[in-house]
């Protein structure tokens, strides 16, 4: 549970863990007491029952198309180890999280031009970044890794237009999720991502060291980087696993961690999506913009920088600071005043839910004003 003497805006880091959710870990520990309760069905039906309702969260028509990952980079490494390219460009956002850069850096070893690109004008970072995006991709470009938002401001990427000029030179739309799925509307239906990579521990609001992974056709056939015996097909059939099987689950099953069958962990993630859909991400979205969105006003005035609401996310946006505030100034104001948000890059960044209050606001607001009227 959350203290109320303390205001914390910062989901982005880590969620909350919801009673229902922590409840259900509980639960599934102590399953382990009677292991002769644990069926051959409980192997699997629970991780099918996540991946439908995934599904609905993302509108995906295909629930098997989505895996269990242990972490992004898992669900990285596996769209690293199987593109159908032998050279050419990947287009990266400038300063993403590294879990998104580093299996890209790799490929470099052998002869892929990894390409970071910036946006051109600071006075209109969302609208320059995303124009700088599209001009980026050419015949040359093979893959754009990015998220929906940037994780370190919440810069708003406009993934259709994207999908659409990928889709004019044949290169490959990969996604970090991580910031933006669970509070942010996200349609597979629409964006066609040819795949979608996200930790369960933020907007997902589950437990850590588990997330889910969609792959879509392109993927298809590929070779996963570990081999389990529960991806093989037939698995289901414990008598029979002796007889040794060359063929993989259908779709995208292959690239499922081993051991994914987590009784633990699972059904954490599953009541937290559960949850998610109930309060539905536009939701999230509007209730996350009407509770800052005076108090935006009011720091900008104040000298603080911040996207225009066309091009950033309402649940995740970065302040730039003004001259007169130091970072360390700054920083020391939010912990005596109790408010927890996160330093990254250049930008504070702010990322409220829907547990956030107005009370919360004007603690954020009056630990933000402290070192601007200390400096006068």
């Amino acid at each position: 549970m959350l203290q109320r003497k303390h205001a914390y805006l910062n989901c982005a880091y880590m969620s909350p863990l919801m009673k229902k959710v922590e409840s259900a870990g509980v639960k599934g520990l102590k399953r382990k007491r009677k292991p002769f309760q644990i069926s051959v069905d409980d192997f699997f039906q629970e991780t099918e029952d996540l991946r439908v309702l995934y599904s609905r969260l993302v509108d995906n028509d295909e629930p098997k198309r989505v895996v269990i990952i242990p972490s992004v980079s898992y669900g990285l490494a596996n769209v690293v180890n199987n593109l159908p390219f032998k050279d050419g460009e990947i287009l990266l956002a400038e300063e993403q999280f590294p879990s998104n850069v580093y299996p890209w850096l790799k490929l470099q070893e052998k002869g892929f031009d990894v390409k970071p690109i910036s946006p051109s004008d600071s006075a209109n970072r969302g609208e320059s970044w995303n124009n700088e995006i599209l001009n980026a991709i050419t015949p040359k470009t093979r893959v754009l890794a990015i998220g929906h938002v940037h994780w370190s401001d919440g810069t708003l990427f406009l993934l259709q237009k994207i999908r659409k000029k990928l889709d004019q030179v044949g290169g490959l739309l990969v996604i970090d999720g991580t910031q933006s799925v669970g509070a942010l509307p996200f349609s597979i239906r629409d964006i066609r991502p040819d795949a979608l990579i996200c930790a369960g521990y933020k907007w997902l609001m589950g437990p850590y060291s588990i997330g889910l992974a969609y792959y879509g056709p392109a993927f298809d056939g590929g070779v996963p980087i570990e081999e389990n015996w529960i991806n093989r097909l037939n698995s289901e059939d414990f008598t029979n696993l002796v007889n040794y099987q060359d063929e993989y689950q259908e779709q995208a099953l292959r690239y499922e961690v081993g051991e994914h069958s987590n009784f633990i962990l699972v059904p954490m993630l599953h009541q937290a999506i559960r949850q998610i859909i109930n309060w539905q991400p536009d939701n999230i979205q509007v209730y996350t913009q009407e509770l800052m969105s005076e108090s935006i006003k009011e720091l900008a005035e104040l000298g603080y920088g911040i996207e225009s609401e066309i091009y950033r996310a309402h649940h995740l946006f970065g302040l730039r600071l003004p001259d007169s505030v130091s970072v360390d100034a700054l920083k020391t104001s939010l912990t005596r005043n109790r408010v927890s948000v996160s330093f990254r890059g250049k930008a504070v960044r702010v990322s409220p839910h829907v547990y956030n209050d107005e009370m919360d606001v004007r603690k954020l607001l009056k630990a933000m004003k402290e070192p601007i009227f200390a400096s006068r």
